[in-house]
């Protein structure tokens, strides 16, 4: 068992994830100093979030649960290819049912379940949608930190949590500043941006505390959090960063997204 389990994985995943919140709301932050959106900005911030996304999903999370289910017996690509599947479909019904707006949306193309709330509500829970598997994947990666077969590393798991922290900077911003362009005040964009990354802790430790009792499923949770996190990106982020035309600019920010988070994978995992 690697000597880093003398921790609380839980802990460690708590504490985690309170540092990807706290990049939220830094990045929400930025209202107090900017004075209006930049769609190009938010374009850019929105592609660079979905290239660490993407890279985190392979490099931290599937390429792990399949060095795993090898492992444990099993096929090495069952375990991932069924939990990534059940992560894609999870976030589908999420999406179907939790009502919400996405920045530069008109309420007409609100999802989810019809409702009477007002848009300001919809727009941050569009983002939280967005933090469930993020909080989920950090969660899982500690989690597996108490499993007895042989995996990563503390350096590794600390490393999507900080690829996660900095793509939540840009994504606090990325909603904080069309809540102000709504003509909310600077502190309620700033509280209700920050508050669409509270959901990361929740997710976090539910995700740690699951496969550190229940170590079989670590394959299945790794690649659940990878096919949350795919759906996201293909349902939401990329058409959204695209809206206005941006489609070059957002293109390249994904790519630089993706290799910073391959390279922090990769050179401390």
């Amino acid at each position: 068992m690697n000597s880093i389990t003398s921790y609380d994985p839980v802990l460690l995943a708590l504490l985690a994830t309170l540092f990807t919140w706290l990049m939220t709301a830094l990045g929400a932050s930025a209202v107090f100093f900017v004075r209006g959106a930049n769609r190009k900005v938010l374009n850019l911030s929105l592609g660079f979030a979905a290239g660490v996304m993407m890279a985190a999903s392979f490099w931290s999370l599937l390429a792990p649960a399949i060095e795993m289910s090898a492992a444990q017996g099993s096929p090495e690509w069952l375990p991932p290819a069924v939990g990534f599947l059940l992560g894609g479909l999870f976030l589908a019904i999420v999406d179907k049912v939790i009502p919400h707006v996405h920045p530069g949306c008109s309420l007409n193309e609100a999802e989810g379940i019809k409702t009477t709330w007002h848009r300001n509500r919809l727009l941050v829970l569009a983002v939280t949608l967005h933090n469930i598997p993020e909080g989920l994947a950090v969660g899982v990666v500690f989690g597996a930190l108490a499993s007895d077969i042989t995996y990563g590393s503390l350096t590794a798991a600390i490393a999507l949590a900080i690829g996660i922290g900095i793509q939540n900077l840009p994504e606090g911003t990325a909603i904080s500043m069309p809540l102000r362009g709504e003509g909310l005040s600077r502190r309620k964009s700033f509280m209700y941006g920050q508050l669409s990354g509270i959901v990361e802790p929740i997710a976090g430790v539910a995700g740690a505390l699951l496969v550190t009792l229940f170590t079989p499923v670590l394959p299945y949770a790794l690649s659940f959090a990878a096919g949350a996190m795919i759906f996201v990106v293909i349902e939401d982020i990329i058409p959204e960063c695209q809206r206005e035309g941006n489609v070059d600019l957002a293109t390249v920010a994904a790519m630089v997204g993706f290799v910073i988070m391959m390279i922090l994978d990769v050179s401390l995992g």
